[in-house]
């Protein structure tokens, strides 16, 4: 251990190193504003982001050092920093910072020391020293205690915080990952997958800056996850990011109810594509016999042939229905607007109502008939003297056509047989529900529905994040790759928490109807978060439903053992009450099945909907996805483990705690759960 003048001494080398890289740092800063203020339109945001992602590196700017085997140093950060040629600060997703996250004393990739630096502001708080390579020769001053660790048993904040400073060597490698394709992160608890995902994204765009211009999107399973995880882009300096649960993706509808798990499958699978798709067609109804129209002082008469020629043109350039549906009036209007002007050539009266031309079929006029009009007023163009006479040209025609389109009985015919639809009227009528409150499985079918009338474009990302991505049905999976045309996506989750009854049970189920083979699956096996305690009281419902798969190694012990009290369900508000009063160890998740929440919200006193900033929150399962607490305490865990897919719920619930789990249950214990030490008051 290195005597407190040399640890004081290396403190003051990174905090004299520290200040010379937020100088620069300000420099640049003041620099961007600067252009920002005179730039133009064009430019400004540019020079925004660039103040945006300046800004964003104000805290934490610099968090590690690494001593190279030859002699060289070189200091990572949030950013790069630059002075000249000369590299001040690497930003950490630069190549050769690699080594800061992959380096190991098997394979040191040239390092000799490797530094992590805690920072609070603008000033050094701790050191933290790994020697790689003893061989290397060097008198090396070592200060610090182990990073991950502290920062694995800090408390919690209510906020993800971003991992760019402890990034293990797993967790690096999915980062840095360069597949084009769809990269699925399978990961159990605590494993970090979601802020790999982030990171992944950061990266992306660094390595891919045109993704930029092309957009990025995250979705989350919930307005509190997205409210979560809300802070670790900006504070890997990426603000221009669109983030949205799947029911945001298409806004402008009331989401009232919860259906049925059965429903809820139905509405979930591939084949409800095809009944919409058929839906729509079954509702353009083309005519067995001649239809009349009424048109001015006239009488159109419209045969089945010229609609069936109309459909035909219109449904062959695969234009959505409302789009088509243009096609298809423009078809019928130019033949009827041709019957009229046929009419009109082929019989010309003079005052008398005598016929010039006798309704010569091919519309020649004869020199007689020429003499007529000329008397009459009526000029011919002489161009037409060795062809058909014509009395109408194409700009009159075009006035037919559009004074056609704009009567309301040719549009009331027009509209009987291909009807301009809405994306709700479609799933309305296909489910049988009035449309106007819809649950969350109705929303890809709503979107499916409007991609197929081509009611509205949506907006379409260069990459895409999806988080709890085991909760997605096939119809959920659609509405997604829609948004992403190149198919390039970061897709998180965890089969066994899967709690959705529509969600995946397999991965290569869930995307290769899309994607084909252009997905490759990665895994992440280290569990930092739970600690071994926490993770050994869930391993018996973990092998009892997931025989097939192998929970997460937890790198760490609590020292405190889950435990559980039994009580009764007239019990439960009081004693909640009474355990959100007195928690005072960081933040505290109490989680419940759905039909209790509203009561033990009361009972604990705490908002609703949840403010996870606060001490106390009581969530469902549903609502715990991709969350950490200090502290979590579930109820009445046999009611979450008989909701279908209820053991994936009860998995989740147990292993959001950092530290502390307990768990109340009515009546006797789920079997799972009977070995947990129990506490009688």
């Amino acid at each position: 251990m290195p005597a407190g003048n040399e640890t004081d001494r290396e403190l003051d080398v990174e905090q004299e190193y520290l200040t010379t890289l937020y100088a620069e740092a300000d420099t640049l800063r003041e620099h961007a504003a600067a252009r920002l203020t005179a730039a133009d339109p064009a430019t400004a945001p540019f020079w925004r982001a660039e103040v945006s992602r300046l800004e964003a590196a104000e805290d934490g700017l610099c968090f590690g050092r690494l001593d190279m085997r030859d002699g060289s140093r070189v200091h990572v950060g949030r950013l790069g920093l630059f002075r000249g040629d000369e590299p001040l600060l690497l930003d950490w997703r630069a190549p050769a910072a690699r080594p800061f996250y992959t380096a190991t004393m098997a394979d040191t990739h040239g390092v000799r020391r490797r530094r992590r630096i805690t920072t609070r502001g603008r000033a050094v708080l701790a050191l933290d020293d790994e020697l790689l390579d003893t061989e290397a020769g060097g008198d090396d001053v070592l200060v610090g205690a182990a990073a991950l660790m502290a920062a694995l048993t800090a408390q919690r904040t209510g906020r993800m915080r971003d991992i760019v400073t402890t990034l293990q060597a797993e967790q690096d490698r999915i980062v840095r990952d360069d597949h084009p394709g769809v990269l699925v992160v399978q990961g159990g608890p605590g494993t970090g997958k979601t802020a790999v995902a982030l990171h992944r994204l950061a990266y992306l765009l660094y390595t891919r800056p045109h993704l930029r211009g092309r957009g990025v999107l995250v979705v989350g399973p919930s307005q509190v996850f997205l409210a979560y995880i809300g802070q670790v882009l900006p504070g890997l300096g990426e603000h221009a990011v669109v983030t949205s649960t799947v029911a945001g993706l298409y806004p402008g509808i009331t989401i009232g109810r919860t259906d049925p798990p059965e429903s809820a499958v139905a509405k979930g699978r591939a084949d409800l594509a095809v009944r919409i798709a058929a839906a729509v067609r079954t509702r353009v109804r083309l005519p067995g016999e001649p239809v009349e129209i009424a048109f001015e002082r006239e009488v159109l008469v419209l045969d089945p042939r010229t609609c069936r020629k109309a459909a035909d043109a219109a449904a062959h350039t695969g234009l959505p229905h409302n789009q088509a549906r243009l096609v298809f009036q423009q078809r019928i209007v130019a033949a009827l607007a041709q019957d009229l002007i046929d009419s009109m050539e082929n019989v010309v009266f003079t005052e008398t109502g005598e016929s010039l031309d006798g309704g010569s079929a091919d519309g020649r006029l004869s020199a007689a008939d020429l003499r007529a009009l000329a008397a009459a007023g009526v000029v011919v163009d002489p161009g037409q003297e060795d062809g058909p006479r014509r009395l109408l040209d194409e700009t009159d025609a075009a006035r037919l056509r559009a004074a056609l389109l704009a009567d309301t009985g040719v549009g009331a015919v027009l509209d009987e047989l291909w009807p301009p639809l809405t994306a709700p009227e479609v799933v309305a009528g296909l489910l049988g529900t009035p449309g106007d409150v819809w649950s969350p499985a109705d929303v890809p079918l709503l979107d499916e529905a409007a991609a197929v009338l081509g009611e509205r474009a949506g907006e379409t990302f260069g990459h895409v994040v999806v988080d709890e991505a085991q909760e997605l049905s096939a119809m959920a999976w659609r509405m997604l790759l829609r948004r992403c045309p190149a198919k390039s996506m970061t897709v998180v989750g965890d089969l066994a928490q899967t709690g959705d009854p529509a969600g995946a049970t397999s991965w290569d189920d869930a995307l290769r109807s899309h994607v084909d083979d252009r997905w490759r699956l990665a895994q992440l096996t280290v569990n930092y978060r739970t600690p071994a305690e926490i993770m050994a009281a869930a391993a018996g419902l973990f092998a009892a439903h997931h025989p097939g798969l192998r929970p997460p190694r937890s790198v760490r012990h609590a020292g405190e053992h889950p435990w559980r009290r039994r009580t009764t369900l007239e019990e439960l508000p009081g004693i909640v009450a009474a355990i959100a009063a007195r928690h005072e160890d960081g933040r505290l998740a109490i989680i419940t099945p759905p039909s209790h929440h509203d009561r033990l919200t009361a009972a604990a006193a705490v908002r609703t909907p949840p403010e996870l900033t606060d001490p106390v929150v009581v969530l469902t399962p549903g609502q715990a996805k991709g969350l950490e607490f200090d502290a979590v305490l579930v109820v009445d865990p046999a009611t979450i483990l008989a909701a279908p897919l209820g053991h994936n719920d009860l998995y989740v619930a147990m292993t959001r705690a950092t530290r502390h789990l307990g768990i109340l249950h009515p009546g006797p214990p789920p079997a799972e759960l009977a070995g947990l030490l129990e506490h009688t008051a």
